[in-house]
Order: structure tokens, then sequence, then C-alpha cells
């Protein structure tokens, strides 16, 4: 089963990833293709805590430099530095590529303006 099939997305272009009792987020293929290649990531601390909306990450290329928006309400439990230490990455293989992984400590209500892949590749795609 691809990822396609079970992430969630934002109308900013990260992607949320259930897995259990945590979240993956990271970057969408669309988000990726733009921003051309990617020579560098911050990622924030494992403990930090975030509200919906805030800046947690950016994203550098030789095109922009993106900051990175929380989907949902969430403390840190974890951060791939694989990626942080390896930026390209991102580029080369986006659906293994998240940039951290979240407990949530929202509502679920902060869920309900995530798009399925399928309607945010439509939205993208207008």
């Amino acid at each position: 089963m691809s990822i396609t099939e079970k992430i969630l997305c934002t109308k900013s272009h990260e992607y949320l990833l259930e897995e259990g009792d945590t979240y993956s987020i990271g970057l969408t293929d669309y988000a990726v293709e733009q921003l051309g290649d990617i020579v560098f990531v911050e990622l924030p601390e494992v403990g930090v805590e975030f509200k919906k909306g805030d800046t947690f990450a950016t994203v550098e290329s030789v095109k922009a430099a993106s900051e990175i928006y929380m989907p949902i309400s969430g403390k840190i439990v974890e951060v791939n530095n694989a990626v942080a230490d390896s930026p390209e990455s991102l580029n080369n293989d986006w659906e293994n590529s998240w940039l951290v992984k979240i407990e949530k400590t929202g509502s679920d209500a902060e869920m309900a303006d995530l798009l399925d892949y399928e309607d945010y590749k439509e939205e993208v795609d207008e």
C-alpha cells in the first residue's frame, strides 16, 4: 500500500500519517517538486510542543526557503536526523522522508480541514 492511500494533507503542502499513537509529518510530493533541489533542513528539538499552524521546521532549496507548518497540535517525540544530515533525500524518496513524529495534543476537530491525498492532488492540479 502506498503512503498516498493513508496520508492527510494540508493546503500548505504538509502531510500527516497516523501510526498508532504517533503521527509522522512530512512534505508532500508536490511541495518537494516545487522546491526543487533541497539543500538544508532545520528541524525542532524532541520535546517541544507546537500548536496547529505554528512553524516547526525550515526547508531551503536552491530556489527558496520555506517554513513548514504543523498540521495539528502536538509534541515532538522524534526527529528524522537522516533528513537533516542529507536534505537531498527529500528529493529522492519523499515517501520515506518524514520530518518529525508527534504525539497529538489537540482535539480531533483540528483534523477537519485536512484533505485526503486524492482531494489534495485535485486542488494543487487546478
